[in-house]
């Protein structure tokens, strides 16, 4: 009989199961409701995680607060990683400490988007940001940021934050300079793509080192998933990325393509005088429909041409900072605005 067994092994057993098996068993007798509430073992945790992954949700995912045995830390990847508009229409909202709040808000945008909090509390900070950013992905509504800030690696070493009008701001249009489209990491809501040119360099003078390193981070090989090659780096936690990035900024096996071999392993480097756009594109409907064919050809093109692939967010110095912080000491100089800071 299971009550007779270890509680690590319970835990153990218990932790694959589904959900609502969980959530049965939780209920069976006291001794089992004692081990499903032990915030150490966390029985909760693997099951909440595959349903996350999932392209449906159990249903008994949707009013799991209303269960005490749940250890309430489980709240905070659930708030950062679940979809949108399930938290704020379909799922039953926990009672959370106000620092818990905190804790998932951070986990799940990017940090130039913390300063957004104009709220009382966490709770409606995380909620109004959701519901904003929810309704951006479903609509062309620029309402809540009519400027969109994006940053410049410059083939000199230095740096621009430009903006431009996110009504209009779409960068299969305004950067037809560039050629290339990299996805450098997801995350719940957005993602950040890397816009440039891949060439073979007429000379070295023309590779820009800062575009390479943005996106193959110096002292980590390809096919790194565990960081042990590059003690001095450290897996991304604020925000969180997807799962698909989950090692972020080392590889995570499956649809990350960034430490996949690719056109520079043939010789060709990202060149050009203004070498890479960095932008924040919001993940919007129809991701998974394939884009039309026509216009010029650029490598990962359905990253940028397609449904659901036209609301691009703010991406400024701050998430630059979290996102590649290798980067601080070789930029050279950073500018706010177009021109060369002089």
């Amino acid at each position: 009989m299971i009550e007779s067994l270890p509680v690590e092994l319970i835990g153990k057993i218990v932790g694959e199961l589904t959900l609502e098996d969980v959530i049965k068993i939780s209920q069976l007798s006291r001794r089992l409701m004692n081990v499903a509430s032990d915030p150490i073992l966390n029985v909760w945790r693997f099951p909440i995680l595959r349903d996350l992954r999932s392209d449906q949700y159990e249903e008994s995912l949707k009013h799991l607060s209303v269960y005490m045995s749940v250890p309430r830390h489980n709240w905070v990847d659930i708030l950062s990683r679940a979809r949108a508009p399930y938290i704020l229409f379909e799922m039953t909202l926990p009672n959370l400490k106000e620092a818990e709040w905190e804790d998932a808000f951070k986990r799940r945008f990017l940090p130039s988007w913390w300063r957004q909090r104009k709220d009382s509390t966490w709770k409606a900070a995380l909620l109004r940001v959701l519901h904003q950013t929810w309704h951006r992905s479903c609509t062309s509504c620029t309402a809540n940021e009519a400027w969109t800030k994006y940053i410049v690696l410059n083939r000199n070493g230095s740096a621009n934050q430009l903006e431009a009008s996110s009504r209009h701001f779409n960068p299969a249009l305004i950067f037809d300079d560039m050629r290339h489209v990299r996805l450098v990491v997801q995350f719940a809501d957005v993602r950040v793509l890397a816009l440039g040119t891949l060439n073979r360099p007429l000379s070295s003078l023309t590779v820009n080192s800062n575009a390479k390193a943005l996106l193959h981070p110096p002292g980590i090989l390809p096919g790194d998933s565990s960081g042990s090659a590059a003690p001095e780096y450290s897996r991304l936690n604020y925000p969180l990325p997807a799962q698909t990035h989950i090692n972020y900024p080392f590889y995570t096996p499956g649809e990350d393509n960034l430490w996949q071999e690719d056109a520079e392993e043939a010789g060709l480097e990202w060149v050009g005088g203004l070498i890479i756009r960095v932008v924040t594109q919001i993940l919007g409907q129809g991701l998974n429909e394939k884009p039309p064919q026509d216009g010029a050809p650029l490598l990962d093109r359905d990253l940028i041409v397609g449904p659901g692939r036209q609301q691009y967010a703010s991406f400024t110095w701050d998430d630059l900072g979290i996102l590649a912080p290798w980067l601080e000491e070789k930029i050279t100089k950073k500018i706010d605005g177009p021109g060369l800071g002089l």
